[in-house]
């Protein structure tokens, strides 16, 4: 039952907000009592942590399944995209704005988790992008790393980038687009423009 309640509350704060829904929402949509959800969680804020890492493993394991089952890491890189506009993408209740806002400490420990649980598939793809020469074979993998993750958080930042000015899904690709014009062989360069010429609604 805690499990299901987990789930639940995830797709509903995935879709309305963090702040939107109440307990008596999850209750009334799970058809149980209040009293069952608090036989788990000691509060809302307890079971949003709970919904959080929830997501965020079940994201974590789709991200690394395509980095290592992808052969080109620049596509790869453009379905990862896919995966986090599907979590970051609703503008209208702005899930990441409410967290960030009225959950900060829930937030912190997501952002300092991301780079732990998901940098070192990412520098494997980098070295898979060095290997077959679409990336630049002088790169500092462990660097690029660091930055890469540094300018994502970056693109969350609800002050840099309020949620009702900027459309998550066009600066993910614009920033995507910056990071592989910096890294790319003129081999990676070529592959890029043609797969943004031929897929144009993917950046």
């Amino acid at each position: 039952m805690q499990k299901k309640i987990v789930k639940k509350a995830a797709c509903l704060f995935l879709q309305y907000g963090y702040k939107s829904v109440t307990m008596d929402d999850l209750a009334e949509n799970m058809r149980i009592s209040k009293k069952t959800i608090y036989t788990y969680f000691d509060d809302k804020t307890s079971l949003i942590r709970a919904s959080v890492w929830h997501v965020f493993d079940e994201v974590k394991t789709k991200i690394i399944e395509v980095q290592e089952s992808m052969e080109n890491p620049i596509e790869a890189l453009y379905e990862i995209k896919k995966i986090a506009v599907e979590v970051l993408g609703n503008k209208e209740k702005s899930p990441q704005y409410q967290l960030q806002k009225y959950y900060p400490a829930i937030y912190v420990e997501i952002r300092k988790k991301e780079l732990s649980a998901l940098g070192n598939s990412f520098e494997m793809s980098l070295k898979k992008g060095m290997k077959s020469g679409l990336f630049r074979p002088s790169l500092d993998t462990q660097f690029i790393t660091l930055i890469y993750f540094n300018g994502f958080r970056g693109l969350r930042d609800i002050e840099l980038f309020p949620p009702e000015d900027y459309d998550i899904d066009q600066i993910i690709g614009k920033f995507i687009d910056y990071h592989l014009r910096a890294i790319v062989t003129p081999k990676g360069l070529k592959f890029l423009e043609n797969y943004n010429a031929v897929k144009p609604h993917e950046n």
